[in-house]
């Protein structure tokens, strides 16, 4: 608190005060933490503290909060995972909205927390770099915002909220630049209204890449899913319970495994052997690989009875694209207006945090695993990269809040 001080009666006679070795630039010095990223892991970060009395500043690139969710999704989006275990702390959702609540509820959700908690973020400002100046034991934040003005933050804790979906991953495959059809990221796919009688290929057979199928195939067009490897695909409800809830319940009292290889009978007995369609399943079970490799299974929501029905057709990884088809790795070659790429996204943090210990530079994610990956050293927090979802975040913004709350009432 001492360099605080300092730094503060500085900056007080001279808004642009700055360390030494940076070039000059109006400077805000922040009391509390700067959370960069104003998505569901930022505001519950932000909510928590200021439940501890603790003040924040905001940071988002985008004009909006939750700008995956708004911008980024479909429209047929709806939470994979009861609304119960994806509420955010210190408010649950409305009682009247469904179990699985769809996109505009999520969002209307997310921005009636914010209200709430009033936390208004610094919106259309990107974070250029972030460096922890053990000089100083401060910690700088340069921003950018959308007219270029620059503007370095000062301050004591830095909290890491840009999470897990922050870039789209575009894969590298040959050929890709030249096809004569449409090529769009799930990030940009929004109805498969505009793809009305024409033939679609989406890459990537996870949730998003089975729903993007479904919803072609209720818009009429005709979609074909790329399955490279081996994939879980559960009901999303089973026994009148959510298959989630009843995992949770489940691993109270009973090991991993034979909680997987429960879901997995129960799974045969309603969905059928999914290899049959060209859908086979890993050797680990689907708890397991989860918690290994934080691969989530697919929960079914309807996708599975098209494959059955021939409506959606499975194929095998992608040689080569060429002007006008696609050649298989089976030898294959089939012509198709449209590329969807169901390929997921991945963390940014390296390209802007100036810091090797507690973050990857080759992923982006905490070297600790859960539940470990949350704090850092010299203030440095993360919130969201769990691979638990919006569980795991909350469970984190918990933490980082008393963590920080200890030391500011101190």
């Amino acid at each position: 608190m001492d360099n605080l001080k300092e730094i503060q009666g500085k900056m007080s006679h001279d808004p642009y005060y700055d360390f030494p070795y940076s070039k000059r630039r109006r400077q805000e010095l922040v009391h509390g933490p700067v959370i960069v990223g104003a998505g569901p892991s930022g505001l519950a970060a932000a909510a928590c503290l200021k439940e501890q009395g603790v003040p924040s500043v905001v940071i988002e690139r985008e004009n909006c909060i939750a700008s995956l969710w708004q911008l980024k999704t479909y429209d047929r989006l709806k939470l994979h995972l009861p609304k119960k275990f994806c509420e955010l702390p210190l408010m649950p959702f409305p009682e009247d909205f469904p179990t699985y609540p769809d996109k505009q509820q999520f969002v209307e959700y997310l921005e009636a927390y914010a209200k709430r908690f009033t936390i208004e973020p610094v919106f259309e400002t990107s974070v250029e770099s972030s460096e922890y100046d053990e000089s100083k034991g401060m910690w700088r934040v340069k921003s950018v915002g959308l007219k270029g003005e620059v503007v370095e933050y000062v301050c004591q804790w830095l909290v890491v909220a840009t999470g897990e979906n922050a870039e789209a991953v575009m894969p590298d495959i040959d050929g890709m630049v030249g096809f004569c059809g449409e090529v769009k990221h799930t990030s940009e796919y929004k109805s498969g209204s505009v793809y009305k009688g024409k033939k679609v290929l989406v890459v990537g057979c996870g949730n998003s890449g089975m729903e993007v199928c479904l919803d072609l195939c209720n818009h009429n067009a005709k979609p074909s899913l790329v399955v490279r490897d081996a994939v879980h695909v559960l009901p999303r409800d089973m026994l009148g319970k959510s298959t989630f809830g009843l995992s949770m319940w489940l691993l109270k009292w009973f090991p991993m495994r034979l909680v997987d290889r429960f879901l997995l009978i129960v799974s045969w007995l309603i969905l059928g052997n999914t290899a049959k369609y060209g859908l086979d399943r890993p050797v680990v079970g689907p708890l397991e690989l989860k918690n290994m490799s934080g691969k989530t299974p697919v929960l079914d929501v309807g996708a599975l009875a098209k494959i059955k029905s021939g409506d959606i057709k499975i194929c095998p990884g992608i040689q080569e694209i060429r002007h006008h088809n696609i050649q298989f790795v089976n030898g294959k070659i089939e012509n198709f207006d449209a590329v969807i790429l169901a390929t997921g996204y991945k963390s940014n943090v390296p390209c802007w945090l100036k810091e090797k210990e507690m973050f990857s530079e080759k992923d982006g994610y905490p070297r600790r695993p859960f539940p470990n990956g949350w704090k850092g050293a010299y203030g440095l927090y993360a919130v969201g990269f769990t691979k638990r979802g919006l569980l795991g975040a909350s469970l984190d913004a918990k933490r980082i809040a008393e963590d920080i709350g200890k030391c500011w009432k101190n």
